[in-house]
Protein backbone atom coordinates (compact mmCIF):
# COMPACT_ATOMS: atom_id res chain seq x y z
CA UNK A 1 0.00 0.00 0.00
CA UNK A 2 3.02 2.32 0.13
CA UNK A 3 2.91 3.17 -3.56
CA UNK A 4 -0.68 4.51 -3.64
CA UNK A 5 0.03 6.44 -0.44
CA UNK A 6 3.07 8.03 -2.07
CA UNK A 7 0.95 8.86 -5.12
CA UNK A 8 -1.68 10.55 -2.95
CA UNK A 9 1.00 12.58 -1.14
CA UNK A 10 2.56 13.66 -4.45
CA UNK A 11 -0.86 14.66 -5.81
CA UNK A 12 -1.48 16.79 -2.72
CA UNK A 13 1.88 18.49 -3.18
CA UNK A 14 1.41 19.29 -6.88
CA UNK A 15 -2.19 20.44 -6.66
CA UNK A 16 -1.45 22.76 -3.73
CA UNK A 17 1.46 24.30 -5.63
CA UNK A 18 -0.89 24.94 -8.53
CA UNK A 19 -3.57 26.36 -6.26
CA UNK A 20 -1.19 28.81 -4.60
CA UNK A 21 0.27 29.90 -7.94
CA UNK A 22 -3.25 30.43 -9.27
CA UNK A 23 -4.10 32.51 -6.19
CA UNK A 24 -1.52 35.02 -7.42
CA UNK A 25 -2.67 35.01 -11.05
CA UNK A 26 -6.46 34.87 -10.73
CA UNK A 27 -7.05 38.30 -9.12
CA UNK A 28 -4.84 39.88 -11.79
CA UNK A 29 -6.87 38.33 -14.60
CA UNK A 30 -10.14 39.38 -12.96
CA UNK A 31 -8.90 42.95 -12.48
CA UNK A 32 -7.48 43.23 -16.00
CA UNK A 33 -10.60 41.87 -17.68
CA UNK A 34 -13.28 43.58 -15.60
CA UNK A 35 -11.52 46.71 -14.41
CA UNK A 36 -13.31 46.30 -11.05
CA UNK A 37 -11.40 45.65 -7.84
CA UNK A 38 -14.40 44.00 -6.16
CA UNK A 39 -14.34 41.24 -8.80
CA UNK A 40 -10.91 39.98 -7.69
CA UNK A 41 -12.36 38.08 -4.73
CA UNK A 42 -15.41 36.60 -6.39
CA UNK A 43 -13.90 33.17 -7.13
CA UNK A 44 -12.56 32.75 -3.61
CA UNK A 45 -15.74 34.02 -2.03
CA UNK A 46 -18.06 31.81 -4.08
CA UNK A 47 -15.88 28.73 -3.53
CA UNK A 48 -16.49 29.05 0.19
CA UNK A 49 -20.26 28.55 -0.12
CA UNK A 50 -20.12 24.85 -1.09
CA UNK A 51 -17.57 24.28 1.67
CA UNK A 52 -19.85 25.67 4.35
CA UNK A 53 -22.79 23.55 3.17
CA UNK A 54 -21.06 20.30 2.12
CA UNK A 55 -22.27 18.53 5.26
CA UNK A 56 -25.79 18.83 3.82
CA UNK A 57 -25.52 18.44 0.03
CA UNK A 58 -22.51 16.11 0.06
CA UNK A 59 -24.02 13.48 2.36
CA UNK A 60 -24.91 11.05 -0.42
CA UNK A 61 -21.70 11.66 -2.36
CA UNK A 62 -18.96 11.22 0.22
CA UNK A 63 -19.94 7.58 0.82
CA UNK A 64 -19.01 6.86 -2.82
CA UNK A 65 -15.56 8.48 -2.72
CA UNK A 66 -13.71 5.36 -1.64
CA UNK A 67 -11.32 4.81 -4.58
CA UNK A 68 -8.89 6.67 -6.76
CA UNK A 69 -11.21 6.48 -9.73
CA UNK A 70 -14.05 8.10 -7.80
CA UNK A 71 -11.74 10.91 -6.69
CA UNK A 72 -10.50 11.31 -10.28
CA UNK A 73 -14.08 12.01 -11.39
CA UNK A 74 -14.35 14.79 -8.81
CA UNK A 75 -11.02 16.19 -9.98
CA UNK A 76 -12.35 16.33 -13.54
CA UNK A 77 -15.20 18.47 -12.22
CA UNK A 78 -12.57 20.70 -10.65
CA UNK A 79 -10.75 20.90 -14.00
CA UNK A 80 -13.96 22.10 -15.64
CA UNK A 81 -14.35 24.81 -13.02
CA UNK A 82 -10.74 25.92 -13.34
CA UNK A 83 -11.04 26.20 -17.12
CA UNK A 84 -14.02 28.58 -16.99
CA UNK A 85 -11.99 31.75 -16.40
CA UNK A 86 -9.17 31.20 -18.95
CA UNK A 87 -11.70 30.11 -21.58
CA UNK A 88 -13.78 33.23 -20.86
CA UNK A 89 -10.61 35.33 -21.11
CA UNK A 90 -9.93 33.93 -24.59
CA UNK A 91 -13.24 35.28 -25.84
CA UNK A 92 -13.15 38.43 -23.73
CA UNK A 93 -16.12 37.46 -21.57
CA UNK A 94 -14.63 37.44 -18.07
CA UNK A 95 -17.21 38.92 -15.76
CA UNK A 96 -19.11 38.34 -12.56
CA UNK A 97 -21.01 35.37 -14.00
CA UNK A 98 -17.93 33.45 -15.16
CA UNK A 99 -16.00 34.25 -11.97
CA UNK A 100 -18.88 33.12 -9.74
CA UNK A 101 -19.41 29.97 -11.82
CA UNK A 102 -15.73 29.08 -11.54
CA UNK A 103 -15.81 29.60 -7.79
CA UNK A 104 -18.91 27.49 -7.28
CA UNK A 105 -17.72 24.56 -9.41
CA UNK A 106 -14.21 24.46 -7.95
CA UNK A 107 -15.69 24.94 -4.48
CA UNK A 108 -17.96 21.92 -4.88
CA UNK A 109 -15.03 19.77 -6.01
CA UNK A 110 -12.69 21.05 -3.33
CA UNK A 111 -15.21 20.53 -0.53
CA UNK A 112 -15.45 16.85 -1.50
CA UNK A 113 -11.81 16.21 -2.36
CA UNK A 114 -10.10 17.35 0.84
CA UNK A 115 -11.92 15.07 3.30
CA UNK A 116 -12.07 12.18 0.79
CA UNK A 117 -8.31 12.26 0.20
CA UNK A 118 -7.54 12.20 3.93
CA UNK A 119 -10.04 9.40 4.50
CA UNK A 120 -8.56 7.36 1.63
CA UNK A 121 -5.05 7.85 3.04
CA UNK A 122 -6.22 6.52 6.42
CA UNK A 123 -8.10 3.62 4.77
CA UNK A 124 -5.08 2.57 2.70
CA UNK A 125 -2.76 2.84 5.69
CA UNK A 126 -5.10 0.67 7.77
CA UNK A 127 -5.33 -1.90 4.98
CA UNK A 128 -1.54 -2.09 4.74
CA UNK A 129 -1.01 -2.16 8.53
CA UNK A 130 0.83 1.18 8.25
CA UNK A 131 0.62 4.11 10.70
CA UNK A 132 -2.21 6.26 9.35
CA UNK A 133 -1.29 9.19 11.59
CA UNK A 134 2.19 9.34 10.08
CA UNK A 135 0.96 9.28 6.48
CA UNK A 136 -1.61 11.98 7.20
CA UNK A 137 1.19 14.07 8.70
CA UNK A 138 3.26 13.61 5.53
CA UNK A 139 0.28 14.81 3.51
CA UNK A 140 -0.01 17.89 5.71
CA UNK A 141 3.72 18.53 5.21
CA UNK A 142 3.24 18.47 1.43
CA UNK A 143 0.50 21.05 1.87
CA UNK A 144 2.60 23.35 4.05
CA UNK A 145 5.80 23.21 2.01
CA UNK A 146 3.86 24.69 -0.91
CA UNK A 147 3.20 27.79 1.24
CA UNK A 148 6.88 28.69 1.21
CA UNK A 149 7.84 28.80 -2.44
CA UNK A 150 4.61 28.63 -4.49
CA UNK A 151 3.48 32.29 -4.01
CA UNK A 152 6.91 33.75 -4.93
CA UNK A 153 7.05 31.31 -7.85
CA UNK A 154 3.62 32.49 -8.97
CA UNK A 155 4.70 36.14 -8.77
CA UNK A 156 7.80 35.42 -10.88
CA UNK A 157 5.82 33.43 -13.44
CA UNK A 158 3.27 36.23 -13.76
CA UNK A 159 6.09 38.54 -14.80
CA UNK A 160 7.71 35.95 -17.08
CA UNK A 161 4.62 34.42 -18.72
CA UNK A 162 1.61 36.52 -17.81
CA UNK A 163 -1.39 35.69 -15.63
CA UNK A 164 -3.60 33.85 -18.10
CA UNK A 165 -1.04 31.12 -18.97
CA UNK A 166 -0.79 30.30 -15.26
CA UNK A 167 -4.51 29.58 -15.11
CA UNK A 168 -4.08 27.08 -17.95
CA UNK A 169 -1.12 25.53 -16.10
CA UNK A 170 -3.26 24.91 -13.01
CA UNK A 171 -5.91 23.28 -15.19
CA UNK A 172 -3.31 20.98 -16.75
CA UNK A 173 -1.79 20.14 -13.34
CA UNK A 174 -5.15 19.04 -11.91
CA UNK A 175 -5.89 17.07 -15.08
CA UNK A 176 -2.57 15.24 -14.72
CA UNK A 177 -3.32 14.64 -11.04
CA UNK A 178 -6.69 13.11 -11.99
CA UNK A 179 -4.91 10.74 -14.38
CA UNK A 180 -2.47 9.71 -11.63
CA UNK A 181 -5.36 9.22 -9.21
CA UNK A 182 -6.75 6.46 -11.45
CA UNK A 183 -3.94 4.21 -10.26
CA UNK A 184 -4.96 4.46 -6.59
CA UNK A 185 -6.98 1.38 -5.56
CA UNK A 186 -9.72 0.96 -3.04
CA UNK A 187 -8.55 0.29 0.48
CA UNK A 188 -9.91 -3.26 0.20
CA UNK A 189 -7.32 -4.06 -2.44
CA UNK A 190 -9.79 -4.53 -5.31
CA UNK A 191 -9.18 -2.88 -8.64
CA UNK A 192 -10.09 0.76 -8.65
CA UNK A 193 -13.66 1.04 -9.74
CA UNK A 194 -16.52 3.40 -9.22
CA UNK A 195 -17.09 4.07 -5.57
CA UNK A 196 -19.86 1.97 -4.12
CA UNK A 197 -22.37 3.78 -1.99
CA UNK A 198 -22.06 2.88 1.66
CA UNK A 199 -24.48 3.65 4.48
CA UNK A 200 -25.48 7.30 4.73
CA UNK A 201 -24.03 8.78 7.89
CA UNK A 202 -24.93 12.17 9.32
CA UNK A 203 -22.05 14.33 10.50
CA UNK A 204 -23.82 15.30 13.74
CA UNK A 205 -24.50 11.64 14.53
CA UNK A 206 -20.79 10.85 14.17
CA UNK A 207 -19.80 13.73 16.44
CA UNK A 208 -22.30 12.58 19.10
CA UNK A 209 -20.98 9.03 18.88
CA UNK A 210 -17.35 10.16 19.20
CA UNK A 211 -17.28 13.06 21.69
CA UNK A 212 -13.48 13.29 21.77
CA UNK A 213 -13.41 13.75 18.00
CA UNK A 214 -16.12 16.39 18.36
CA UNK A 215 -14.07 18.30 20.95
CA UNK A 216 -10.98 18.30 18.74
CA UNK A 217 -12.90 19.41 15.64
CA UNK A 218 -14.77 22.16 17.52
CA UNK A 219 -11.51 23.60 18.87
CA UNK A 220 -9.98 23.56 15.39
CA UNK A 221 -13.10 25.32 14.13
CA UNK A 222 -12.57 28.14 16.61
CA UNK A 223 -8.96 28.42 15.41
CA UNK A 224 -10.12 28.71 11.82
CA UNK A 225 -12.72 31.34 12.69
CA UNK A 226 -10.08 33.47 14.46
CA UNK A 227 -7.55 33.31 11.62
CA UNK A 228 -8.80 36.58 10.10
CA UNK A 229 -7.36 38.47 13.08
CA UNK A 230 -3.88 37.39 12.01
CA UNK A 231 -4.13 37.77 8.23
CA UNK A 232 -6.22 40.95 8.15
CA UNK A 233 -5.08 42.42 11.46
CA UNK A 234 -1.39 42.52 10.55
CA UNK A 235 -2.20 44.05 7.17
CA UNK A 236 -4.16 46.85 8.86
CA UNK A 237 -1.50 47.40 11.54
CA UNK A 238 1.13 47.74 8.82
CA UNK A 239 -0.85 50.52 7.17
CA UNK A 240 -1.45 52.25 10.49
CA UNK A 241 2.30 52.31 11.20
CA UNK A 242 3.26 53.49 7.74
CA UNK A 243 4.60 50.06 6.74
CA UNK A 244 2.03 48.75 4.23
CA UNK A 245 2.63 45.10 3.47
CA UNK A 246 5.69 44.75 5.69
CA UNK A 247 4.05 43.36 8.83
CA UNK A 248 1.76 40.89 7.06
CA UNK A 249 4.69 39.67 4.96
CA UNK A 250 6.79 39.18 8.10
CA UNK A 251 3.95 37.44 9.90
CA UNK A 252 3.12 35.09 7.05
CA UNK A 253 6.80 34.30 6.45
CA UNK A 254 7.44 33.58 10.11
CA UNK A 255 4.27 31.50 10.46
CA UNK A 256 5.04 29.57 7.26
CA UNK A 257 8.64 28.84 8.24
CA UNK A 258 7.58 27.68 11.71
CA UNK A 259 4.78 25.48 10.41
CA UNK A 260 7.03 23.83 7.81
CA UNK A 261 9.72 23.17 10.43
CA UNK A 262 7.15 21.54 12.72
CA UNK A 263 5.65 19.57 9.83
CA UNK A 264 9.06 18.04 9.09
CA UNK A 265 9.15 16.55 12.59
CA UNK A 266 5.44 15.73 12.97
CA UNK A 267 5.43 12.52 10.86
CA UNK A 268 8.27 11.13 12.98
CA UNK A 269 6.81 12.01 16.38
CA UNK A 270 3.03 12.04 15.93
CA UNK A 271 2.64 8.44 17.17
CA UNK A 272 4.13 9.47 20.53
CA UNK A 273 1.75 12.38 21.12
CA UNK A 274 -1.32 12.23 23.37
CA UNK A 275 -4.08 12.68 20.84
CA UNK A 276 -6.72 14.96 22.32
CA UNK A 277 -4.53 17.11 24.60
CA UNK A 278 -2.27 17.88 21.64
CA UNK A 279 -5.17 18.44 19.23
CA UNK A 280 -6.73 20.94 21.66
CA UNK A 281 -3.77 22.45 23.49
CA UNK A 282 -1.80 23.66 20.49
CA UNK A 283 -4.56 26.12 19.60
CA UNK A 284 -3.92 27.81 22.94
CA UNK A 285 -0.31 28.38 21.87
CA UNK A 286 -1.50 29.91 18.60
CA UNK A 287 -3.92 32.10 20.54
CA UNK A 288 -1.15 33.33 22.84
CA UNK A 289 0.96 34.23 19.82
CA UNK A 290 -1.96 36.24 18.39
CA UNK A 291 -2.39 38.10 21.67
CA UNK A 292 1.35 38.88 21.83
CA UNK A 293 1.58 40.40 18.35
CA UNK A 294 0.34 43.93 19.22
CA UNK A 295 3.10 44.14 21.86
CA UNK A 296 5.89 43.67 19.28
CA UNK A 297 4.43 45.86 16.51
CA UNK A 298 5.97 47.63 14.57
CA UNK A 299 9.09 45.47 14.83
CA UNK A 300 9.27 43.32 11.69
CA UNK A 301 11.64 40.86 13.37
CA UNK A 302 9.39 40.66 16.44
CA UNK A 303 6.29 39.96 14.34
CA UNK A 304 8.14 37.25 12.41
CA UNK A 305 9.41 35.61 15.62
CA UNK A 306 6.05 35.61 17.43
CA UNK A 307 4.28 34.36 14.31
CA UNK A 308 6.83 31.56 13.99
CA UNK A 309 5.89 30.35 17.49
CA UNK A 310 2.28 30.03 16.37
CA UNK A 311 3.39 28.31 13.18
CA UNK A 312 5.44 25.81 15.17
CA UNK A 313 2.37 24.82 17.20
CA UNK A 314 -0.33 24.44 14.55
CA UNK A 315 0.91 21.34 12.65
CA UNK A 316 1.04 19.30 15.86
CA UNK A 317 -2.60 20.02 16.58
CA UNK A 318 -3.69 19.16 13.06
CA UNK A 319 -1.60 15.97 13.02
CA UNK A 320 -3.04 14.87 16.37
CA UNK A 321 -6.61 15.61 15.25
CA UNK A 322 -6.17 13.67 12.00
CA UNK A 323 -4.70 10.79 13.98
CA UNK A 324 -7.62 10.89 16.44
CA UNK A 325 -10.15 10.77 13.59
CA UNK A 326 -8.34 7.95 11.78
CA UNK A 327 -8.10 5.86 14.96
CA UNK A 328 -11.61 6.42 16.36
CA UNK A 329 -13.58 6.10 13.10
CA UNK A 330 -13.66 4.03 9.94
CA UNK A 331 -15.60 3.80 6.69
CA UNK A 332 -18.48 6.24 6.26
CA UNK A 333 -18.00 7.64 9.78
CA UNK A 334 -14.38 8.51 8.96
CA UNK A 335 -15.35 10.41 5.82
CA UNK A 336 -18.07 12.26 7.74
CA UNK A 337 -15.62 13.22 10.50
CA UNK A 338 -13.04 14.55 8.02
CA UNK A 339 -15.83 16.50 6.34
CA UNK A 340 -16.77 18.06 9.68
CA UNK A 341 -13.12 18.99 10.26
CA UNK A 342 -12.94 20.69 6.85
CA UNK A 343 -16.24 22.53 7.26
CA UNK A 344 -15.50 23.88 10.73
CA UNK A 345 -11.83 24.74 10.25
CA UNK A 346 -11.58 25.86 6.61
CA UNK A 347 -15.20 27.03 6.46
CA UNK A 348 -14.72 28.91 9.71
CA UNK A 349 -11.67 30.64 8.23
CA UNK A 350 -13.71 31.70 5.19
CA UNK A 351 -16.51 33.00 7.39
CA UNK A 352 -14.04 34.88 9.55
CA UNK A 353 -12.47 36.56 6.53
CA UNK A 354 -15.94 37.50 5.29
CA UNK A 355 -16.86 39.44 8.43
CA UNK A 356 -13.39 40.14 9.80
CA UNK A 357 -12.84 43.41 7.98
CA UNK A 358 -15.95 44.92 9.51
CA UNK A 359 -15.00 43.68 12.99
CA UNK A 360 -11.50 45.17 12.71
CA UNK A 361 -12.92 48.44 11.42
CA UNK A 362 -15.24 48.61 14.43
CA UNK A 363 -12.91 47.42 17.24
CA UNK A 364 -9.41 48.01 15.84
CA UNK A 365 -6.72 45.60 14.66
CA UNK A 366 -4.75 45.39 17.91
CA UNK A 367 -7.72 44.67 20.20
CA UNK A 368 -9.08 42.13 17.71
CA UNK A 369 -5.76 40.22 17.76
CA UNK A 370 -5.82 40.12 21.57
CA UNK A 371 -9.50 39.11 21.64
CA UNK A 372 -9.04 36.39 19.00
CA UNK A 373 -6.08 35.03 20.95
CA UNK A 374 -8.07 34.97 24.18
CA UNK A 375 -10.97 33.18 22.46
CA UNK A 376 -8.63 30.43 21.27
CA UNK A 377 -7.11 30.01 24.72
CA UNK A 378 -10.56 29.79 26.31
CA UNK A 379 -11.69 27.30 23.65
CA UNK A 380 -8.65 25.13 24.36
CA UNK A 381 -9.28 25.18 28.12
CA UNK A 382 -12.96 24.35 27.64
CA UNK A 383 -11.97 21.59 25.22
CA UNK A 384 -9.52 20.07 27.68
CA UNK A 385 -12.13 20.17 30.46
CA UNK A 386 -14.68 18.55 28.16
CA UNK A 387 -12.14 15.88 27.21
CA UNK A 388 -11.44 15.20 30.89
CA UNK A 389 -15.17 14.80 31.59
CA UNK A 390 -15.59 12.45 28.63
CA UNK A 391 -12.62 10.39 29.81
CA UNK A 392 -13.90 10.25 33.38
CA UNK A 393 -17.33 9.14 32.17
CA UNK A 394 -15.75 6.41 30.06
CA UNK A 395 -13.65 5.21 33.00
CA UNK A 396 -16.71 5.04 35.26
CA UNK A 397 -18.59 3.09 32.61
CA UNK A 398 -15.66 0.70 32.25
CA UNK A 399 -15.46 0.16 36.03
CA UNK A 400 -19.21 -0.49 36.21
CA UNK A 401 -18.95 -3.01 33.38
CA UNK A 402 -16.04 -4.79 35.08
CA UNK A 403 -17.98 -4.96 38.37
CA UNK A 404 -21.02 -6.43 36.62
CA UNK A 405 -18.87 -8.99 34.85
CA UNK A 406 -17.15 -10.07 38.08
CA UNK A 407 -20.50 -10.33 39.90
CA UNK A 408 -21.93 -12.53 37.17
CA UNK A 409 -18.81 -14.68 37.14
CA UNK A 410 -18.88 -15.21 40.90
CA UNK A 411 -22.55 -16.18 40.89
CA UNK A 412 -22.39 -18.47 37.87
CA UNK A 413 -21.77 -21.53 40.06
CA UNK A 414 -24.61 -20.82 42.55
CA UNK A 415 -28.15 -22.04 41.86
CA UNK A 416 -30.73 -19.48 42.90
CA UNK A 417 -34.03 -18.18 41.62
CA UNK A 418 -33.43 -14.79 43.24
CA UNK A 419 -33.24 -11.84 40.87
CA UNK A 420 -30.13 -10.61 42.66
CA UNK A 421 -28.15 -13.71 41.67
CA UNK A 422 -29.53 -14.19 38.17
CA UNK A 423 -27.24 -12.97 35.35
CA UNK A 424 -27.78 -12.78 31.66
CA UNK A 425 -25.49 -12.10 28.75
CA UNK A 426 -26.94 -8.60 28.52
CA UNK A 427 -25.20 -7.78 31.83
CA UNK A 428 -21.75 -8.50 30.41
CA UNK A 429 -19.71 -5.67 28.93
CA UNK A 430 -19.27 -5.71 25.17
CA UNK A 431 -15.99 -7.24 24.01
Amino acid sequence: MRRPLLVLTAITFLTWIGARVTAVALPLVALAETGEAWATGLVGGMSGLPLLTVGWWGRGLRERLVSGRALAVVMLVQVAGLAIVPVAALVGQVGAVSLCASGLVTGVAGALLGPAERALVADLADAGALPAARWLAWQDLAHRVSMIFAPPLGAWLVVAWGAEPLLWCQTVVVLAAAAAMLGVPRAGGRAAGRGEAGPTVRVLAVLRTHPQVAVGIATAGVGGLCWFAFSLGLAVLGVEHGMPGALIAAGMSGYGAGSVAASLAAPLLVDRLPRLPTAVGTWAVLGLSFAALPAVVPSVAGVALVSAVGGLATPWGIAALNALISERTSGAERRAAFTAETVLHSGGASLGLLVGGAVIGWVGAGPVLVLAGAVQVVAAVVGLLAAWRVGARARRAGQAGSLTASTCASSSGVRSDSASTRCSTADLPAR
